[in-house]
């Protein structure tokens, strides 16, 4: 059965970040993939110059109206990921909400992108519209540490405290959070990411149960635009087919980033590149989908799973793709 996806994000043209890092793997996994670009840059702001143009509100409810007029808005998932425009976001709540009426079963995944490492790099007036009308209204959501205090109130200085913060997050209206990135320490040395995850099951007898998982993924010495728009896509993916066992479904999603960072990293040293200096060229700092081959890069890697992608309306492509690495630790609460 065809699954469809409305996915508003951000689109450069040189690089992968917003629907450029999600569109493309979604597809590749069987998902149709109808994009709304929020912005239309030249290149990701990490450039020293970049141009284009913003898509405001009235035109994002132009398009809108015009999927509608053609009876062709019947939709299973809705994407987001960054905005700058606090009435563009509220007109994606409108349209969410919408979409939500004509189809009950709708999911909404939501990355809440406000900052990282204690600053904001949106503007401030776009924290009460992710609090007041984003969060209560999306079904998963992947902030990172510094999100998810900033949405709570609550500092995260311990595995308890990341608990309490993604329960206030559940009350905030999503069932299934994942922090993907903290500063808590790992049990498994210095070189680990620690990712906490919690997700709400409700039973057909009303009661209700909360899995939590922690995650422990190696870390590299280098920093790269558009993951945080892979890894919310590729949880769509995984939690559709897994959608009340987490732990799988991060799984999957932990082991395609360590794939894609470390096919990154190869292409920087094949082009004879430090990526873990400072460097002129931008470009080397993003993630590179289309050098995503499925190779297996370690020799316990020999899982895949074949998905089909549509050329058109008549052929078909068939990519591999892995789909579990041992690197990717569950240490347990």
């Amino acid at each position: 059965m065809e699954c469809r996806v409305l996915s508003i994000q951000s689109h450069v043209v040189r690089g992968y970040v917003g629907n450029k890092s999600a569109s493309f793997p979604l597809q590749v996994l069987g998902f149709e993939v109808d994009s709304i670009n929020s912005v239309q840059f030249s290149n990701h702001t990490g450039y020293s110059h970049w141009k284009g143009q913003v898509l405001t509100a009235d035109e994002l409810h132009v398009l809108y109206e015009g999927i509608k007029l053609n009876n062709v808005h019947q939709y299973d998932y809705v994407l987001t990921g960054y905005t700058r425009d606090t009435s563009f976001l509220e007109m994606v709540v409108d349209i969410v909400q919408e979409l939500k009426r004509a189809n009950p079963n709708l999911v909404y995944v939501c990355d809440p992108v406000l900052g990282d490492h204690g600053s904001m790099y949106v503007p401030q007036n776009l924290y009460p519209v992710y609090k007041n009308k984003v969060v209560p209204v999306a079904d998963i959501i992947t902030p990172n540490q510094f999100e998810a205090e900033l949405l709570t109130g609550k500092t995260i200085s311990s595995q308890k405290d990341a608990v309490e913060v993604m329960d206030l997050l559940h009350a905030m209206g999503p069932d299934t959070v994942v922090i993907t990135s903290s500063d808590l320490p790992p049990r498994l040395g210095d070189r680990f990411l620690v990712s906490l995850g919690s997700q709400r099951h409700v039973h057909p007898d009303g009661s209700r149960t909360t899995e939590r998982v922690r995650i422990e993924m190696p870390k590299v010495d280098a920093v790269f635009v558009g993951t945080g728009d892979l890894f919310a896509a590729m949880l769509l993916a995984w939690t559709h087919h897994y959608p009340n066992d987490l732990k799988t479904a991060c799984e999957k999603t932990f082991s395609v980033m360590h794939h894609v960072i470390q096919r990154t990293i190869s292409y920087a040293h094949g082009e004879n590149r430090n990526i873990f200096t400072v460097f002129t060229s931008t470009a080397f700092h993003q993630v590179r989908l289309t050098h995503y081959r499925p190779v297996a890069i370690d020799m316990y890697i020999n899982l895949f799973n074949t998905c089909q992608m549509k050329l058109g309306k008549t052929s078909t492509r068939q990519y591999r793709v892995p789909i579990l690495i041992p690197d990717i630790i569950f240490t347990g609460f």
